[in-house]
């Protein structure tokens, strides 16, 4: 995130005030797919395990979709039941293998298998935040078709082309909720730490085995369907700046994203997350424009938003 937190105030406040009201909780579903071989269906249990593990310590709400000839139509049925609208994430995890014929990518599930344009059907409706993890081979187009606002999609590959069996899902899975993954050490593992750390694992598991890699991770989350690799970034920010001067760098959005909150977090309701969210977003657009403004004007409009900020953390105090 982008914005300061005031850790002291917030633990003191976690120890009186509930985290999640039912409405307010989160949702993870778990998708994982054909393995083919009995080794690859251990290495997803595992990976699937760690999710679970990650959603139980988040508080949020669980779900996954098991294997059967039915399982696309199960999927589509459990997203349909979720919440259409609010502030809380879905979360959507495809584990296993995916499929490229030159012009649709598919993932691999007991059944029909399941298209990037099935699934952009199935989450037309949905007005909440939405990441879409998918850790598959050929996984690429998923991002092209998927992207889009107040989304987050995280692909395994840079084209449906890199269909070898990739690595990035298990140490995502691992990262999502490990401390060791907080870059920012703001005491939580945002979703774009998380990606950061796996891609580096994945990179140095290739270059310790002395082999090419065949998969290149992306991330989009600025909707224009682009996506953008991990060695762009230093730290948790862009290096590069977007094609677009209207849209903000990739990043920002997948770093609000947290499975496992802090103290800090945990304090907060979902409407304030919104609403800081949508702050930290408007303060990052302003950063770019620092060199248009003129020096009063920029740091007038800095400070209402900073005080905007501080009310959310110090609601007693004088609204801005």
């Amino acid at each position: 995130m982008i914005s300061p937190r005031i850790p002291a105030l917030a633990l003191a406040c976690w120890l009186i005030v509930p985290w999640l009201t039912a409405a307010d909780r989160p949702t993870v579903i778990v998708v994982t797919g054909a393995p083919g071989t009995t080794e690859y269906q251990a290495r997803f249990a595992q990976w699937t395990a760690h999710w679970k593990t990650a959603a139980t310590q988040g508080d949020a709400a669980y779900h996954e979709i098991p294997a059967s000839s039915k399982q696309a139509a199960d999927l589509k049925t459990r997203l349909a039941s979720e919440t259409q609208t609010g502030q809380t994430p879905l979360w959507l995890v495809l584990i296993g293998h995916g499929t490229f014929n030159g012009k649709t990518a598919k993932f691999n599930l007991h059944g029909p298998d399941l298209t990037a344009a099935e699934l952009k059907i199935w989450l037309a409706k949905s007005q909440r935040p939405i990441a879409v993890i998918n850790c598959a081979s050929s996984s690429a187009p998923f991002l092209n078709t998927l992207s889009g606002p107040n989304r987050v999609v995280l692909t395994a590959t840079r084209s449906g082309a890199e269909r070898n069996f990739c690595r990035l899902g298990g140490y995502l899975s691992q990262a999502i909720a490990s401390p060791t993954a907080d870059l920012d050490k703001d005491g939580q593992t945002s979703l774009l730490e998380a990606w950061l750390t796996a891609t580096r694992q994945t990179a140095e598991f290739y270059k310790n085995e002395n082999r090419l890699s065949p998969e290149h991770a992306l991330l989009d989350d600025n909707g224009d369907s682009k996506g953008t690799p991990p060695d762009w970034f230093r730290g948790i920010r862009v290096t590069q700046e977007s094609v677009d001067p209207k849209l903000l760098p990739d990043g920002l959005r997948a770093h609000q994203l947290h499975l496992v909150p802090s103290p800090v977090e945990r304090t907060l309701t979902a409407t304030q997350r919104g609403q800081r969210d949508t702050l930290d977003l408007e303060l990052a657009r302003l950063r770019t424009r620092k060199t248009t403004l003129e020096p009063d004007a920029y740091y007038a409009k800095l400070e209402q938003i900073l005080r905007q900020l501080a009310h959310i953390y110090h609601p007693d105090t004088a609204a801005p």
